[in-house]
């Protein structure tokens, strides 16, 4: 197993002490694995670009351990009170869809190469970026309410931005099937 699809396990095996430690209330501990892991994202993509060594293992782990590290903590925080209901569902609902649509694809394509829109990537880091400004506020005592309500609402939109962009590219592909069939 390559150095950057290590990283990416050791993200998804994170996930379960960041869900114990927001619940347990040690949002210091939340925040610091959930920045690290945030890092770590970063990190083994870079290493896996810079040494040659992206696999198919690393295509799948790396948005496997994203998908269970960012909708483990928005469910949490929903549980917690500190999301609104609504913005966990919608971007549980889009991973869902995501998750719904590749096993689709790949049911009626026998092909599998999930490749992430820009919209998405984008969506990705505003929820990132919402989710540690939260641990951050409980973590450290600041203030920052103005900041996550800013952030609830890029989320939302770019979830719906991505959701949307998504159901137009498997429409598309269900439509070119059919009419090849």
């Amino acid at each position: 197993m390559t150095l950057p699809n290590l990283i990416s396990l050791a993200r998804l095996l994170a996930v379960p002490v960041v869900i114990w430690a927001i619940l347990a209330d040690e949002m210091g501990l939340a925040f610091w694995l959930f920045v690290a892991a945030g890092l770590s994202d970063a990190l083994d993509g870079y290493l896996a670009r810079r040494s040659g060594t992206q696999t198919m293992v690393g295509g799948f782990l790396d948005p496997l351990a994203d998908k269970a590290l960012l909708v483990s903590v928005y469910l949490t925080l929903g549980h917690n009170g500190d999301l609104p209901l609504w913005v966990v569902i919608m971007v549980v609902s889009r991973d869902v869809l995501i998750v719904g649509g590749v096993i689709l694809s790949h049911t009626l394509t026998h092909m599998l190469k999930p490749e992430p829109l820009m919209v998405s990537k984008i969506n990705t880091v505003a929820q990132i970026v919402l989710a540690a400004t939260i641990l951050s506020e409980s973590a450290l005592n600041d203030d920052w309410h103005m900041a996550i309500l800013m952030l609830i609402w890029a989320v939302a939109a770019t979830t719906l931005a991505s959701g949307a962009s998504y159901i137009v590219q498997w429409t598309r592909l269900m439509s070119t099937m059919e009419h090849n069939r």
